[in-house]
């Protein structure tokens, strides 16, 4: 909060002049001055005004970072939203860059295309540790990444499981935090070869007969095409354990000993960061393909059976789920019930006015930088709603809109966190954006490119309210990875800082000056009272009052009673009776049998050859029904840039919450390493490589490829596979430097150099660990390669 960092005065970049020369062309480089807030809210408000007037509203973009300061009322899917649907904008929609080859792949064996194609974690917290022998984490970390929102609860569960005597089995290219602190087997894998290993896995199944067979022949369709496949009789290549060695890396021996042990004991999957999910294997080329076949693994191994299921302790956790609070998904005071999760319930028992976007036209996150540059875009936006909607091609500009001239830019920083961040400097630089706002917190690297800078509070300098790891639409019912459900309000601890104001107040006073502040506002509510209104659509009333809440400032939600088990995920089908788990929004049209009655699946069986997918194959070799082993890496690229770049979760920071701004945490090593009284990103090689290149722990390396330049500190570790440089995403910092190469970051914004690129033709997820890069010895003094 107190960060030297802070923005606390509006802000004009010096040679911009929105009456005369923009010098577009300078951001990212000219410096600012102070102005006043009128000054700047006239600036801003004259700009929606003239953009509307000249080009339609098409020609507002509003963008924001994945994650934002916590809060109902000052979300960005509450308060932005309900400003953007006001004055009309262009979508820059989120795409499900945590769920990555689950939605583009895994979905379309079993559905749930509502969460994004992963299962849900109902019950599975007590089944596993009452019931499983064995729980493989594959790529998943929970140590370090500790859920969403989450915490360390899950830890302690963990630590039940180690009692317990369950076995643990981790493969990673790296040997985790979780691997290093729960002990257990580690398989090192060469990134993006992991559906090899899984189906190479499966082949050991097929041929030692040590697979549900049942289950296989009552609940699923496509079997024998799928094992024909794998077992080699309809290519002539067997899919065995020394196959996937040549692939993988992994020894044969280690994988027919893997197989042997999952098919003898109940086994539970932890499959990306929250055990099924999120990051990891799924963000690679081939990470549809890894998705797609750790549910085919499930399947042969009787999914929700006793035991047997996905999960690594950290979500799940027995909790009143019947008790309603608002997540933040459900879109707070947004009233947009077409982009939040707003209409299943929260727009009901709080009613206000409905907000209603106009314009039509969105682009793509990740396309967002193609769109400015080149005036166009094409690809494929997401749709839960079903299995099929994410074919639907989009196309920007939309026929009879403008194209984008304005960005508000919104919260968290984007260069540390966009695959292909490279693209925005040209993009924020481009002549055909007009102008950039930008709302924030700190002065780290999206900021530096704006026209405007309105500085907004912290959290702690606001009231809202809210409840622990709550996120609603998008993790259904998240809160479950604590131990209770615990409902907060958010008291102002102190006055905002300098002349910084909540984000709800900008918006306001944006929004006055345009005549649309009393319609946002309602006749005046304040967040107080909007906190209250919130207070009052919740099952909170029924357990305490609102007087109570705000003396006390939390209220803890009485767990279930002992006999009251929640449903376990997928146990339903496992016994063939009606789904019963506790689920919003269940979709009863993508059901072919009977509404709740097998799976949302055309055939109502898990497919191991989807229907979907047999539909588009055709038109996208590289999502074929069959889920054939496809090894897309550039052999070109491994020759220039030799180590693939692995870039994980941060330990200690959340996103881009943390990093930099002076924090104690920019202290700790592990996180920024201090080299000259500079503190750098940490990257980290495997001995082998660092001696090849002559580097010590400590060294300054600069990490490239053909997109871009990153120095870092570098860390050499025996806990790194051969090959693998491996860093943390979602640094805060962009600090570009010129030298004799030309200019650099020495902030460690490592997606700079990851791809932004599609998984495939129709398939528009993120690839970020498909990526590669050669490393070398920097000297800082000389401002170029040692």
């Amino acid at each position: 909060m107190y960060s030297e960092k802070r923005l606390l005065y509006p802000m004009k970049r010096v040679d911009f002049d929105p009456n005369g020369e923009r010098n577009p062309q300078n951001r990212g480089i000219s410096g600012y001055e102070r102005i006043s807030w009128d000054k700047a809210l006239d600036i801003v408000a004259g700009e929606i005004r003239r953009m509307k007037k000249d080009y339609g509203p098409g020609a507002i973009a509003m963008v924001t970072g994945a994650h934002h300061q916590w809060g109902n009322i000052n979300y960005y899917l509450s308060a932005m939203l309900r400003f953007g649907n006001l004055i009309g904008f262009t979508r820059v929609e989120p795409s499900p860059i945590s769920w990555e080859g689950w939605y583009w792949g895994a979905m379309h064996h079993y559905g749930n295309s509502l969460r994004l194609g992963t299962p849900s974690f109902y019950g599975t917290t007590e089944d596993c540790l009452q019931h499983a022998e064995v729980i493989v984490f594959w790529s998943s970390d929970p140590e370090s990444t500790s859920g969403v929102y989450g915490g360390f609860e899950g830890t302690e569960r963990r630590l039940w499981a180690k009692r317990l005597g369950i076995e643990f089995v981790h493969i990673d290219p790296y040997l985790t935090h979780s691997a290093q602190f729960l002990g257990g087997k580690w398989l090192p894998i060469k990134p993006g070869t992991d559906s090899a290993l899984a189906i190479a896995i499966m082949h050991e199944w097929m041929i030692s007969g040590s697979y549900d067979k049942e289950y296989v022949a009552s609940k699923t369709t496509g079997f024998d095409e799928w094992r024909a496949y794998v077992l080699g009789e309809e290519d002539g290549t067997p899919k065995t354990p020394e196959w996937q060695e040549a692939e993988t890396g992994v020894p044969a021996k280690d994988v027919r000993s893997l197989a042997q042990l999952w098919a003898s004991k109940k086994t539970y999957l932890a499959a990306g960061g929250l055990g099924a999910g999120f990051g990891g294997a799924c963000r690679t080329e081939t990470g549809a393909q890894w998705a797609r076949s750790v549910v085919m693994m499930m399947a042969m191994q009787g999914w929700g059976k006793p035991g047997i299921n996905f999960g690594n302790l950290q979500i799940g956790a027995p909790q009143d789920l019947n008790f309603y609070f608002p997540g933040y998904a459900e879109g707070g005071i947004s009233g947009d019930l077409n982009n939040t999760a707003s209409a299943a319930n929260n727009y009901c028992r709080m009613p206000h006015i409905i907000t209603i976007n106009p314009v039509k036209q969105s682009v793509p996150r990740q396309r967002l930088a193609e769109a400015i540059v080149e005036g166009h875009a094409e690809g494929y936006a997401w749709d839960g709603f079903s299995i099929e909607g994410q074919f639907a091609e989009y196309s920007y500009p939309r026929p009879g809109y403008s194209r984008i001239h304005m960005l508000y830019r919104y919260g968290s920083s984007s260069f540390g966190t966009t695959p292909g961040s490279n693209r925005l400097v040209e993009a924020y630089r481009h002549s055909s954006l007009e102008f950039i706002v930008n709302q924030s917190i700190w002065m780290e690297n999206e900021a530096q490119f704006a026209d405007i800078i309105l500085p907004a509070c912290t959290a702690l300098e606001r009231d809202d309210i809210s409840e622990w790891a709550n996120c609603g639409g998008y993790i259904q019912h998240a809160q479950s990875q604590l131990n209770h459900r615990v409902v907060t309000m958010q008291h102002k601890c102190i006055e905002p800082l300098g002349e910084s104001k909540s984000d709800y107040q900008i918006f306001l006073d944006i929004l006055t000056r345009l005549g649309y502040g009393g319609m946002f506002s309602e006749g005046g509510c304040s967040e107080l009272a909007w906190c209250e209104r919130m207070f009052n659509s919740t099952d909170l009333p029924k357990q305490t009052t609102w007087k109570k809440f705000l003396q006390k400032g939390y209220h803890v939600v009485p767990p279930p009673k002992d006999d009251d088990k929640p449903p376990v995920d997928m146990r339903w089908f496992a016994e063939g009776r009606p789904k019963d788990l506790p689920e919003p929004n269940p979709l009863p049209a993508t059901y072919s049998i009977g509404f709740g009655d097998g799976l949302p699946t055309q055939s109502g069986k898990f497919e191991f050859v989807p229907s979907s997918l047999r539909r588009i194959e055709q038109i996208d070799p590289a999502r074929p029904a069959v889920n054939r082993y496809i090894n897309r890496a550039s052999t070109v690229k491994q020759t220039f840039f030799p180590l693939q770049l692995v870039t994980n979760h941060p330990v200690y920071s959340f996103h881009t919450h943390a990093d930099g701004k002076n924090s104690h945490i920019s202290m700790i090593d592990e996180h920024r390493m201090e080299v000259g009284g500079y503190r750098y990103w940490v990257l980290r090689l495997s001995s082998r490589d660092a001696e090849t290149r002559g580097l010590q722990r400590g060294n300054l390396v600069r990490v490239y490829n053909s997109q871009a330049s990153v120095i870092c500190a570098v860390d050499v570790s025996q806990l790194v596979k051969a090959g693998v440089a491996r860093g943390n995403e979602s640094c805060a910092e962009l600090d570009m430097i010129e030298t004799s190469i030309g200019l650099v970051d020495r902030g460690g914004c490592l997606n700079l150099l990851t791809p932004g690129g599609k998984m495939s033709s129709t398939a528009d997820g993120i690839m970020p660990n498909t990526c590669w890069v050669e490393v070398e010895k920097w000297d800082s003094k000389l401002g170029k390669a040692a």
